[in-house]
């Protein structure tokens, strides 16, 4: 049976940590808080001083200010060592389970509960702008929670489902990771080529470089590729013909030494579209449905998206549009947002019908596609550090501070002299692309099951009796 009570009787708000002034503890931000998902990504260290919130891993951390509460920051603490508390913004309230071997997981989501979210943002108090809600308010907010054994279980389903969606975004950096390290190591250091002219100067023969090079290429020992050869003619043959595609030889160029035959050119000279998006008149106020128009908020790099924070366009505007319409994979760079030196540019690509299947972009945004250079290779190339800061750097006199068309075409970039080579990256890249925007789309639906199924489930209404729980 459940009953009617305070949600106080089984958590415990802003619970002490023991963190001594002036130790140096892990630091959560505020922005550090997500939204659709569970966990935090990243946190740094700083000294305690006395002011904040503290925690430890379990704790639920929930956002009382506006516009985080109504945007949905919440998060469950699990990132810091065992037994090691950390600390963070003022403007957290910390939920912690009074009984954590039943209600640590059960706590989280009823933090994310619609009624909880809306019980918080009607007690909120303060000016405009600065609203906040008082722990104490929430403490009084009152739930037909059910029995611990209950509200065990249901903790535990909503948390595999949680725990899939954390693994797929775990998959997915490491996918995009290993696709940074092979652009690097091929466009940036020039692993392969450096490898042929260090063989060359050590008296190594043609053959020789070119078989170092292989080595770098896939990661073998010469020893490796020698049995390779003979076990696997058609591998090796492959590997070749790859390495075949560097230079053994550097030669100088304003952004320093690069490979012989490559050749320093500008962006514009290679996009075949660079486009803004548009806004209807009158703004998108008001349009609560219709056709997505995606803004800054969702420029999150690929298979991120923060669905919720988008606008919308009519239908009507939508077919009429002549420039804005994102096509498959697109490339998406953040334009505005900051004078030379303060604006930071943040990068995206959308396709397999990630996030939508039809959308268009806001004035905010630009997107590119490159037919010479290929849209993997264009994702990689921009999202290389030295061409963020060099764009961070520029910007525009306009009302809005940004980047403008002519800050992007003559940001200058390498290009190599081997089509095959661009091909051979783009082709391997854009596999990767293509399963991280899969396991992206499969975190989203399972968003879309974790919050229809929560609210029964808290409540006990959905019947879990036949589940086994450790």
């Amino acid at each position: 049976m459940s009953s009617k009570k305070k949600i106080s009787d089984i958590i415990e708000f802003n619970p002490k940590r023991p963190i001594k002034k002036g130790e140096v503890k892990p630091f959560i931000e505020m922005a550090a808080l997500p939204i659709d998902v569970r966990d935090v990504d990243e946190f740094g260290y700083r000294e305690f001083k006395g002011g904040g919130s503290k925690f430890k891993n379990g704790d639920t951390l929930f956002a009382r200010i506006t516009p985080c509460l109504e945007n949905g920051k919440t998060a469950k603490v699990n990132c810091l060592s065992h037994d090691e508390h950390g600390h963070g913004s003022t403007e957290f309230i910390v939920m912690s389970a009074k009984e954590p071997e039943f209600d640590e997981d059960y706590v989280y989501y009823l933090a994310r509960h619609p009624k909880f979210r809306v019980y918080a943002q009607l007690h909120m108090e303060g000016t405009s702008g600065r609203q906040r809600v008082a722990w104490q308010s929430l403490a009084k907010f009152e739930f037909d929670y059910p029995d611990k054994d209950i509200r065990k279980k249901a903790g535990k389903f909503l948390k595999e489902i949680d725990d899939k969606i954390a693994l797929n975004a775990k998959t997915n950096q490491t996918l995009e990771q290993i696709t940074q390290t092979l652009f690097k190591s091929w466009f940036v250091d020039f692993e392969p080529v450096k490898a042929k002219i260090e063989t060359l100067a050590a008296g190594g023969s043609n053959a020789d470089a070119e078989l170092a090079a292989m080595s770098v290429i896939s990661a073998k020992t010469i020893d490796e590729l020698n049995s390779l050869k003979t076990g696997n003619a058609e591998a090796f043959k492959q590997l070749e013909q790859a390495a075949a595609l560097f230079p053994a030889a550097m030669q100088d160029s304003e952004l320093g030494e690069i490979p012989q035959g490559w050749s320093v050119e500008q962006l514009g000279d290679h996009l075949s579209v660079l486009q803004t998006g548009s806004r209807p008149k009158g703004g998108v106020a008001g349009i609560a449905e219709g056709v997505p128009s995606v803004g800054a908020e969702n420029i999150l790099g690929v298979g991120k998206y923060t669905y919720g924070k988008e606008k919308f366009v009519s239908r009507e505007f939508f077919d009429k549009l002549k420039r804005g319409v994102v096509e498959n994979f697109d490339f998406l760079l953040y334009k505005d947002g900051g004078k030379p030196g303060e604006f930071k540019p943040r990068i995206s690509m959308f396709g397999c019908g990630f996030p939508y299947s039809e959308f268009a972009i806001n004035e905010h945004v630009f997107r590119m596609r490159s037919e010479s250079l290929g849209q993997a290779f264009l994702y990689f190339q921009i999202g290389q550090k030295r061409v963020l800061d060099e764009l961070a750097n520029r910007g525009g006199k306009a009302a809005i501070p940004g980047i403008n068309q002519t800050d992007v075409r003559t940001i200058p970039i390498l290009v190599t002299s081997s089509s095959e080579l661009l091909t051979e990256f783009n082709d391997f890249a854009k596999k990767i692309i293509e399963s991280i925007l899969k396991k992206s789309n499969e975190s989203n639906h399972l968003v879309k099951v974790r919050d229809a199924l929560l609210p029964k489930l808290l409540s006990g209404e959905i019947d879990l009796t036949n589940e086994v729980v450790a």
